[in-house]
């Protein structure tokens, strides 16, 4: 048995798990936030959202419980439960986003062992505790969402959708030629042109992000895009060891830095976090140059296996520039629904009223700031979930 919280759980079977994987037995502890963000360095399913240093800083009003999950004396996998006091106080939410994550994506085994954390997550949080558990999975590179499928057999409602749920992810583990012949022709073409614009690429070291903030402020300012972000975590992020701590890439021309990029690189999906350009980026083609060296020195420097190049926001452009790097080679997929589980009715209706709610108020500040601003406005349609997918 292990504690969570120092009360004594049972170990968690895995249920409805794939033939021949019956019977996993997890033990299930709470680790402090410095030992957490310690721990999951390592994993190959690791990211920003799941670390301490980041929901700390992001969502300062939330509980946090980081759970370990071991098999004997191997630490197979954590979720970090973020605790959403409800309005009035009628009830909490335990929300997990990006997680269960797998310490080793690649186990025979791991969608099972998936499924045995969320049983671990069910008894605590919906069954013990009386709360709605709430989970949203990362987009999957594969053709079918298996952790999906496997939570929705296990008994999770469907819930919110994003309104651009896309992810566009690069290949990595190719050859300079391979990924070059990925590339859309249009991207090919760009690329081609700032090769020869006597560009010049650097990774420098943290000390360096002032840099990167005022190339980001004036960006930001110049382009109009509302900024949904989580840029004001960039400091927490900076000042982590490594392996947390993102990259920062630089892009010169003439001695003047042009473009940047901040790129979070532990585990097997390194992901574009912040990019930023001045006026002189866009006729040297200093994006293409960025990202095509970024991508090199990921498949050079590090383990990961996709890079993550995030979403669009509704914007066609971002479209038609993500979607010409991830090319032939690489995937488009969703991120999932939000799915949720309740022990009691009492659970699942506050918290999908909470869920509801909340929907509308963010698409009516959006509505809103589109409305009232002079800030760009999204020009693609919502996504709209496969139902085949299911």
């Amino acid at each position: 048995m292990s504690t969570i919280a120092g009360e004594m759980m049972e170990p968690a079977r895995a249920a409805n798990a794939p033939a021949g994987t019956h019977g996993i037995v997890l033990a299930t502890k709470r680790v402090s936030g410095a030992d957490w963000d310690a721990i999951i360095g390592g994993f190959d399913e690791v990211c920003q959202e799941q670390m301490h240093a980041f929901a700390a800083t992001r969502w300062p009003g939330v509980g946090q419980e980081p759970v370990v999950f071991q098999r004997g004396n191997t630490v197979i996998g954590g979720a970090l439960v973020m605790i959403q006091p409800l309005p009035l106080k009628l009830s909490q939410m335990a929300v997990v986003k990006w997680a269960p994550m797998l310490a080793v994506a690649s186990a025979p085994d791991a969608e099972a062992l998936r499924v045995a954390m969320v049983d671990c997550l069910v008894r605590e949080y919906a069954e013990k505790r009386g709360m709605m558990l709430s989970v949203l999975l990362h987009a999957s590179p594969g053709e079918t969402h298996r952790g999906y499928r496997a939570l929705r057999q296990r008994g999770f409602k469907r819930g919110s959708t994003l309104l651009f749920p896309n992810r566009y992810m690069v290949k990595l583990r190719l050859s300079d030629d391979e990924l070059r012949k990925s590339f859309h022709q249009t991207w090919r073409r760009q690329l081609n042109k700032a090769e020869k614009s006597g560009l010049e690429f650097e990774r420098v070291e943290a000390d360096q992000i002032d840099a990167f903030k005022t190339l980001y402020a004036s960006m930001t300012e110049r382009k109009q895009f509302p900024d949904h972000s989580a840029y004001e975590t960039l400091d927490a992020l900076m000042a982590l060891d490594e392996p947390l701590r993102p990259e920062l890439f630089f892009v010169r021309h003439e001695g003047e830095t042009v473009a940047g990029a901040l790129v979070f690189k532990a585990g097997e999906r390194a992901v574009y976090l912040y990019g930023a350009t001045n006026d002189r980026a866009l006729p040297l083609r200093a994006g293409y140059f960025l990202h095509w060296q970024v991508i090199r020195w990921l498949r050079d420097h590090t383990r990961a296996q996709w890079y993550d190049l995030g979403g669009t926001d509704g914007f066609q452009g971002l479209h038609q520039f993500k979607s010409g790097m991830v090319g032939t080679a690489g995937v488009i997929r969703p991120v999932p629904p939000v799915l949720n589980f309740a022990a009691s009715p009492w659970a699942g209706f506050v918290g999908n009223a909470a869920f509801r709610a909340r929907d509308v108020v963010q698409h009516t500040r959006r509505r809103i700031d589109w409305v009232l601003s002079r800030k760009a406005r999204p020009d693609q349609a919502p996504h709209v979930w496969d139902a085949d997918l299911e």
